[in-house]
């Protein structure tokens, strides 16, 4: 049976070779087509022969049936495995219009967002400085006026110029308090003058008691009346505490024009009243007549100091609007002020029921 297999390939090597001689295709073939084929044995390739016979010590080796699957080589260092990080669910994220005017609506839609941020951010911090400053305020002891600790009668007032007053207004604020002294001593010296004339005329016992009213009802009414409120606009910034001022500072400066004018009898040892007593007493009339320099002056740095704290009011931004709703606040968010209306609509509702 072999032989007649190689007979067979003989044959068609020999017809083979005929056709290859008969095409002209035989020029460069050396092989003979009536030798046996050779056979060729795989594992002879050169790639398998270098592997097998290679060095195997340096190839690692892994052995399926380990419980640990590690490598042979123990200096290997294996990397842990990382966590896989928690699946979020996937957001579309919507198609933005990529032209300029699309890039300026998106501009504008940004900036307005961090306007909106900024303006929250400054009022947190605005209500929070506020509450600080209330708090302070509540802690802080009085100080004025300034009395000994065995008085009986205590500090009323609390005022510390440095922390209470921005340092633009210091300066405005302490002219104000300097003024309020300087009244209180002008009252204080015409109540002396006003003596004086009373120890020489006998009808000066009007002016006398006049001039010991004014000076203990105007020297604590100025200092409650226009100064605490000015000290007060300028610590918390209040259009209502300014227009306070406005209103009872013009009628101290009116007030001030008439006491150095010093009509008879009113308890005012102004002008007239001085002139009047040159023939009868110089020394008097001299006495009267420092008075009316007092006031004179009192009246001119009252009309000064208006002037300046209004200029300040202006480039403050205040507005009789700021003033009137800082007023219905405060008229609001009184306790006495809640109680009142509570009470008066309790009695107006009992009273409608037992007319019932």
């Amino acid at each position: 049976m072999p032989r007649r297999g190689r007979e067979e390939r003989r044959r068609s090597g020999w017809r083979l070779w005929l056709h290859r001689l008969a095409s002209g295709a035989m020029a460069g073939y050396d092989t003979n087509p009536f030798a046996d084929p050779v056979e060729v044995n795989p594992f002879q390739d050169p790639s398998v022969t270098q592997i097998t016979s290679g060095n195997h010590s340096n190839m690692e080796e892994f052995n399926p049936f380990t419980e640990n699957t590690q490598l042979a080589n123990p200096n290997q260092k294996t990397v842990p495995l990382q966590p896989a990080a928690p699946s979020q669910p996937a957001v579309l994220q919507p198609s933005i219009e990529s032209t300029p005017r699309g890039a300026a609506m998106a501009a504008q839609a940004g900036l307005l967002q961090q306007q909106e941020e900024l303006d929250r951010k400054a009022a947190e911090l605005d209500r929070k400085e506020q509450e600080t400053r209330n708090v302070n305020i509540n802690l802080r002891q009085n100080n004025w006026p300034p009395l000994p600790s065995k008085c009986p009668i205590k500090p009323c007032f609390y005022q510390d110029f440095a922390g209470d007053i921005p340092a633009d207004y210091q300066r405005t604020c302490k002219m104000l308090y300097y003024l309020w002294m300087l009244h209180a001593f002008t009252l204080f010296l015409n109540l002396l003058a006003c003596l004086a004339y009373f120890t020489s005329n006998a009808s000066g016992g009007v002016d006398f008691g006049l001039s010991i009213l004014w000076f203990v009802l105007f020297t604590p009414c100025a200092f409650l009346c226009w100064y605490r409120p000015i000290y007060k606009a300028f610590r918390s910034d209040s259009s209502f505490s300014f227009f306070v001022f406005f209103i009872i500072f013009f009628c101290q400066i009116v007030i001030y024009i008439i006491q150095a004018v010093g009509i008879p009898h009113w308890g005012d040892s102004g002008w007239i009243m001085a002139l009047s007593m040159i023939k009868s007493n110089i020394a008097v009339s001299v006495i009267m007549m420092i008075v009316a320099v007092f006031f004179t002056v009192c009246s001119v740095l009252s009309l000064v100091m208006l002037k300046r704290v209004h200029s300040m009011y202006r480039r403050s931004g205040a507005s009789f609007q700021r003033a009137q709703q800082e007023f219905s606040h405060d008229i609001m968010s009184n306790r006495n002020v809640q109680n009142a209306a509570t009470g008066a609509a309790t009695a107006a509702a009992r009273g409608a029921f037992q007319g019932n």
